[in-house]
């Protein structure tokens, strides 16, 4: 079967998330339901009353005078019907909530069980916007849609039942009409999904685009830019807006055919009974084929028999606009992130674990090598730096390490194959600093506690002052520093600092570093290398840098190229190792690497 078969649509997507939803949205149909009943009960009622007060100003006997129930039976039918309609309304919004909620927090695992793969699902802002704004647009949809549409055929059909015990042609009428209503708004709401999922796909782009711009303000306004990147933004901001105004013509549009054939149907239904109260109905003059009392319950339920296939018109965007939000999503939902086996845990402790890789190798998309064959030990304690040109397979063989990538050949931490340990108690083990220090906007002490949650003052004070970072804030606020969006506030080697006492709270006994002095000064970078020494000692440590600068503490040293990476070198370095250590500790080239 192709993927294509395979993978799931917008709507059956759709059908998914909101199927453990199912007893509040039933819960929601049931409550409705019970309103339609409310409104025959009250239309019945008005038309009774009417008639009775017609007849008599008239002067007429009435056929049957009003029971004394009548009146407190009409008021409870008034009362009753706004609360079951703000029950429905409640209960779809529970089910709307709940349903976005589970969703997000799906997309969000699958984020993290991606770990640096995500980069190839969009940027982080684009990756944001989806899991926000998406996300929401999925709230008209399970909120009214799902329930209108079943209402659209309940209600109509119990109404013209009603109707027909009065007036079969009056409901035949209204049967007959009934059809145009769907038939337009399907007509016109192609062309609204359409619209609507380009409209996502923009804001997506926008969102990127303007935290791409955001991230990199220092930079736009060291280089004198601000301006000409504020023109960008205003550009793409007036192209969404002329998008928006699009996609809301058409839902005017929409809204006023369906408007039009309502009224129109109405119309119809009233001219019938009106020409029969005068009896000048061509084919029974002088006939009154329906009479007041039926005629007014008649009129008094047409417009409620097509009201709730104008609604579902009116909903009807928001199922376009979900399923181009689901669209959207979908590639983000069909990964298949690389799960370990998971058939053991790693025993955790404060010992460093021992690494053994053997013939190494990491593959992406179309076979495309990433990391040729590698064989290296890394003993408890041992601290080595990964050095290579880009595309070598640094950063490849850290996502391996960390447990997101699969691979090829052996991998085993203690004896244990990595694949078949927990990753999260594996990662319990891990301590990992990137380019970009792990910092979220809150204070010091909040992003220090994300390392250990139950960390008292003294004990992050103390951190602190092994990263030589107390002094500094001890002179604002201490503890309570606030950091904005990224660490607005710490300069980048702070930033790091400040990451590295992440990492001593964490206590793992196994530190791995990804070019973390890639933006910072010749000067800061010493530094920071210098605490790393200083902090690693009696840890194993995997060191991946461009520079040596700072360095000569490493144990070991390991170089990493990037040869010729064609179809026939990645089938030769699929067939030996690329990279051996030597004993002394200087790896022996021994089969090019293929560029990933």
């Amino acid at each position: 079967m192709s993927a294509a078969t395979e993978s799931p649509t917008p709507r059956q997507r759709l059908a998914r998330c909101h199927a453990s939803q199912r007893h509040w949205l039933r819960g929601a149909l049931l409550l409705a339901l019970s309103g339609a009943v409310l409104l025959v009960a009250q239309s019945w009622l008005l038309a009774a009353l009417f008639s009775y007060w017609l007849l008599a100003w008239q002067g007429l006997a009435p056929a049957e005078a009003p029971a004394a129930w009548w009146l407190p039976a009409l008021a409870a039918c008034l009362a009753l019907r706004p609360l079951l309609h703000a029950g429905r309304e409640a209960l779809s919004r529970r089910a709307s909530r709940d349903a976005r909620a589970a969703l997000r927090r799906t997309l969000l695992e699958r984020l993290g069980e991606l770990g640096p793969a995500r980069r190839h699902y969009g940027s982080d802002g684009a990756l944001g916007a989806k899991v926000l704004e998406q996300v929401d647009a999925l709230d008209g949809y399970i909120a009214r849609y799902r329930v209108q549409s079943r209402l659209a055929v309940l209600v109509p059909l119990l109404l013209g039942a009603m109707v027909a015990l009065h007036s079969p042609l009056a409901a035949g009428l209204m049967l007959l009409t009934a059809p145009l209503v769907p038939l337009f708004m399907v007509l016109v709401g192609r062309a609204a999904a359409g619209a609507s999922r380009r409209q996502l796909e923009t804001l997506a782009r926008l969102g990127g685009h303007f935290l791409d711009l955001a991230r990199g303000m220092g930079t736009l306004q060291r280089l004198g830019a601000t301006a000409q990147a504020g023109r960008r933004i205003a550009a793409a901001s007036e192209a969404y807006r002329g998008r928006t105004m699009g996609v809301l013509r058409l839902a005017f549009l929409s809204s006023a055919v369906l408007e039009f054939f309502s009224a129109l149907a109405i119309a119809l239904v009233a001219l019938y009974l009106g020409l029969g109260l005068l009896g000048i109905l061509p084919w029974a003059k002088g006939e009154v084929p329906v009479i007041y009392q039926s005629a007014l319950f008649i009129l008094l339920l047409a417009p409620e028999f097509y009201a709730p296939l104008r609604q579902l018109g009116a909903d009807y965007h928001a199922r376009a606009e979900a399923e181009g939000a689901m669209d959207e999503l979908a590639p983000l939902l069909d990964a298949t992130p690389w799960r370990p086996e998971a058939r053991r845990a790693p025993a955790l402790g404060a010992r460093p674990p021992r690494l053994d890789c053997r013939a190494l190798a990491l593959f992406g998309d179309g076979g495309r090598c990433r990391l040729a064959p590698l064989t290296l030990s890394l003993a408890p304690g041992e601290r080595l730096l990964v050095q290579g040109e880009s595309g070598s397979g640094k950063s490849s063989l850290l996502e391996a390490l960390l447990g997101f990538s699969p691979y090829a050949g052996s991998l085993r931490v203690d004896g244990v194959e990595l694949a078949e340990l927990d990753r999260q108690a594996w990662h319990r083990r891990l301590g990992y600093l990137g380019q970009q220090p792990p910092v979220l906007r809150g204070s010091v002490a909040d992003n220090l506690r994300l390392a250990a949650p139950a960390a008292g003052d003294a004990e992050l004070v103390a951190v602190l002052e092994r990263v030589e970072l107390w002094p500094l804030l001890a002179k604002r606020q201490g503890l309570a520093t606030a950091l904005g969006e990224r660490g607005r506030g710490l300069s980048g080697g702070q930033l790091q600092r400040l990451a590295l006492a992440q990492l001593l709270l964490s206590e793992a006994p196994l530190w791995l570093f990804d070019e973390p002095t890639a933006h910072l000064d010749p000067d800061a970078a010493r530094r920071l290398h210098g605490l790393i020494e200083g902090l690693s000692r009696g840890r194993s440590v995997l060191l991946v840098s461009h520079e040596a600068d700072g360095l000569d503490w490493v144990d070991r040293r390991l170089a990493l190229t990037a040869p010729d990476h064609s179809a026939a070198a990645c089938d030769t370095a699929a067939a030996a190792p690329a990279v051996a250590a030597t004993a002394t500790g200087t790896p022996r080239q021994e089969t090019p690497a293929c560029q990933s």
